[in-house]
């Protein structure tokens, strides 16, 4: 590789490297707020956090790489522009063609990546964290119950307090439960308890015990009962998914579906590799700036316009969805204008045409 494509990959990539890390460790702090808002209202389990925060982040890499890559690209660039050396590499004849080597070095392998993450990985943790969420509701264990710790049921209607558990979590020793539901509260406690699964919900088996039912305000109506055996049905957590969603399928299985929904996941998962090599290639044009001239502007105009695509990606998903666009049409009539007018502004930058005065003169 000539010296001059090592040293500006070098640049392009450090550049993309720090951006990335930038944005990541921003976004972090935002996927992890709706993980810890979904555990507050009992959609997942609290035992699940750290897990559930790793799949969200793969989730959405395909939104924030795009950003990344022109944001480093447009600091790599301005670092250039700005040290004079842009203006020596164009007098010596090295123009948009020639940096398309070394450019295409950093964007080619983040696009690949990108299209993986939208069409592959992005799809499996979605599917990944539906089945996580859905077995640690199956299991009190994996939903955080432990001995000696009173413990929320998924929903916030009710709380549960073991003394002792088997370590497959099954069995239990010395069970309180308490429950409200419509008005009136549910009291129950027993010497040992066994949790089991079955087709029509999860049950929890108390054995030898009492049970106080009466009015959450005022009021006399109380019931008290002591039974050898009794079973309680558990609050099924509100999962908040389909098992035909589109978002949970594998971008092969949306291929031979020919719902609109499918069809607008499917072009959903399509447009981020697109839309990063179009923002890669504004970059370049966006970070021509003379020297003494502020950068940050500029920056300011490239993040407008990442704002811009990603919004008009997911309104025109759902706009296929529901119908307003058809669906041969999908997404093609955003990402194509945007790599079009992105090829034209990087071809045609440096070229400065001189006004009709000036040449007369």
């Amino acid at each position: 590789m000539p010296k001059l494509d090592r040293y500006l990959l070098r640049e392009f990539a450090q550049a993309t490297f720090a951006a990335l890390v930038v944005l990541m460790i921003v976004s972090l702090g935002g996927v992890f707020a709706d993980v810890l808002g979904d555990i507050a209202r009992g959609r997942v389990p609290a035992g699940l956090m750290l897990a559930q925060l790793g799949l969200q982040v793969v989730n959405y890499l395909p939104l924030i790489l795009p950003l990344g890559l022109m944001l480093g690209l447009m600091l790599a660039f301005g670092r250039l522009y700005r040290d004079s050396e842009m203006p020596v590499l164009t007098s010596v004849g090295v123009g948009p063609v020639r940096l398309l080597r070394p450019l295409a070095l950093v964007v080619v392998p983040m696009t690949l990546f990108i299209g993986a993450c939208s069409l592959w990985l992005g799809p499996w943790a979605r599917a990944y964290s539906q089945q996580m969420i859905e077995a640690g509701q199956r299991s009190l264990l994996v939903s955080g119950l432990e001995a000696g710790r009173f413990v929320e049921f998924p929903g916030g209607n009710g709380v549960v307090y073991v003394n002792a558990m088997s370590d497959d979590g099954s069995r239990l020793g010395r069970v309180f439960v308490y429950r409200q539901d419509d008005g009136r509260m549910d009291v129950t406690t027993a010497l040992s308890g066994e949790l089991s699964v079955e087709a029509a919900g999860r049950f929890l088996r108390l054995d030898e015990g009492f049970r106080v039912e009466g009015p959450l305000d005022a009021g006399l109506d109380y019931r008290l009962m002591r039974y050898a055996s009794n079973e309680i049905r558990l609050p099924a957590a509100d999962l908040g998914a389909d098992a035909d969603d589109p978002a949970l399928q594998p971008t092969l299985a949306l291929l031979g579906d020919d719902r609109r929904e499918a069809r607008a996941q499917l072009h959903f998962r399509l447009a981020p590799p697109l839309l990063a090599l179009a923002f890669a290639l504004l970059a370049v044009p966006l970070a021509r700036s003379p020297p003494r001239q502020a950068r940050y502007g500029r920056m300011m105009m490239g993040f407008l316009a990442y704002v811009m695509g990603m919004n008009l990606m997911m309104l025109g998903a759902d706009w296929v969805g529901e119908g307003r666009i058809p669906v041969a049409l999908g997404l093609w009539w955003l990402v194509l204008p945007l790599l079009g007018f992105g090829a034209w502004l990087y071809f045609r930058d440096g070229r400065v045409v001189a006004p009709k005065w000036r040449r007369a003169r």
